[in-house]
């Protein structure tokens, strides 16, 4: 899948407002880089991301979804499938997803592209530490499932959780697809699916 959609609306710059009761010093530089930013990534931000990933999910569960060789491998094979947020030009949001073929993830979805597919398997959805508790993992994932809608040929988007995120996930319209034959060591996961274009978004423009 190699097909480029960065006319997608949703990978426009997004600019933060101005304070209300705020003017901006004539004086004053502007910013060389948007304050707020959607785009897909490339092998250069894997650093970034291994980075943002480890620290996120290590204290948690003792291990990443993904090495840093799987990351800079996926951005490489499929930089079309990722989304990053960045604010004042660093990263502090970021998915990444590949193609799969199947009706169901298997353990090979974990380490495997399939272009040309109509699912995406999201990996990962991760969100750097100083920027939790404002609803950026929300927001991203919103942004993502509307520029899937962009990306031609793909009809879902599938991943593994564990129970707790459930409902975080169905708030976004995944539905659940009963347990996941994916397997990690004293983690079991549960696999959902969302049905891109589906009735949870479709009263909004997506702007294709």
């Amino acid at each position: 899948m190699t097909h480029q959609v960065s006319r997608s609306p949703f990978l426009k710059p997004f600019y933060t407002r101005t304070p209300v009761g705020g003017v901006i010093p004539r004086t004053q530089r502007r910013h060389t880089l948007p304050a707020s930013e959607f785009r897909n990534l490339t092998p250069q931000d894997a650093i970034s991301v291994f980075e943002i990933e480890r620290e996120a999910f290590v204290s948690v569960s003792g291990e990443c979804p993904l090495t840093l060789d799987e990351v800079l491998n996926f951005l490489s094979q499929c930089p079309e499938l990722s989304l990053g947020w960045f604010e004042e030009g660093q990263l502090v949001a970021f998915i990444i997803g590949s193609g799969w073929g199947k009706e169901r993830l298997e353990q090979e979805a974990m380490t495997q592209h399939i272009p040309e597919t109509s699912a995406v398997h999201i990996h990962v959805l991760s969100v750097h530490r100083h920027a939790r508790q404002q609803g950026k993992g929300s927001i991203l994932l919103w942004r993502y499932l509307q520029y899937l809608r962009c990306v031609p040929g793909l009809r879902r988007a599938l991943l593994v959780c564990e129970e707790f995120l459930v409902p975080f996930y169905q708030k976004a319209g995944f539905k659940e697809k009963g347990p996941s034959a994916i397997t990690v060591p004293n983690l079991t996961f549960q696999e959902m699916e969302y049905h891109i274009g589906g009735a949870a978004y479709a009263r909004r423009n997506s702007g294709c």
